[in-house]
């Protein structure tokens, strides 16, 4: 076998947005699939793998650096010589809906700890991976995208800790994309404005219930397909996704 001369990395892989992302990339590159349990990302390698790409899941807490290392130890053995492509930090964010008088400072910890420390140790370990990409040849610019949603953009009625740890995750990305874009690095954020058409929220109504009141996780992924394979003189920064039905 041929040893792969770019990879591309996912965090945060289950059955909803990560899974459709890993499938995405993984037709253009190896994917490494980060999650804190092995059921989450099992069924999305053994899909890859089925299809005729190369996956390897890590189980990972994105909140305990050591945890961190670990896994790009891990990586660094799985393809010693190939340059890092993507990343994509989906983690789960730490959502709390709760009346904040309701709320206990672990519910603020858990939003700070994946929200915003857990993309800290993630874009440490990429960032010096992608820039050592940029002068590799890849065919499209070295990208670190992370997933965000409304409430870096505004607090609402019980968001408190979840607002806080999306306000912090989008300060720390728009930080990285003012630093790393100038050298090559594709930093982006995405702000999703909506509920994900998700396996488990199947029973869940967004927006009347219409069709395509939903966000279809296939559909964030082409997204952030066209955001990797943006060229240098037109990148996006931030980009908003919300089903054509949702209030802005």
């Amino acid at each position: 076998m041929v040893a792969p001369t770019f990879y591309a990395i996912v965090v945060g892989v289950g059955s909803g947005t990560g899974a459709s992302v890993a499938r995405l990339f993984a037709q253009g590159y190896p994917v490494a699939l980060l999650a804190r349990k092995e059921s989450s990302y099992a069924p999305v390698v053994e899909a890859i793998t089925k299809a005729g790409g190369t996956a390897v899941g890590i189980s990972t807490d994105v909140s305990d650096a050591q945890s961190v290392d670990a896994a790009f130890a891990r990586i660094a053995r799985e393809w010693p010589q190939a340059k890092l492509a993507a990343a994509v930090y989906n983690a789960e964010a730490g959502f709390s809906y709760k009346p904040f008088l309701e709320l206990a400072p672990e519910d603020l910890d858990r939003a700070i700890s994946t929200g915003a420390k857990g993309l800290f140790y993630f874009a440490q370990k990429t960032l010096p991976l992608l820039l050592d990409a940029v002068g590799a040849g890849p065919k499209h610019p070295p990208t670190l995208i992370v997933t965000g949603a409304t409430a870096a953009l505004r607090g609402s009625v019980k968001f408190a800790a979840f607002a806080a740890g999306k306000f912090a995750q989008r300060a720390i990305t728009q930080s990285l994309a003012r630093e790393f874009g100038p050298q090559g690095v594709h930093v982006a954020y995405t702000i999703i404005d909506g509920g994900i058409d998700t396996p488990w929220g199947k029973d869940r109504e967004f927006n009347g219930g219409v069709a395509d009141g939903k966000i279809s996780p296939d559909a964030i992924a082409d997204s952030y397909w066209y955001l990797h394979t943006q060229p240098r003189s037109a990148f996006t920064q931030e980009l908003d996704l919300r089903p054509f039905v949702e209030k802005f």
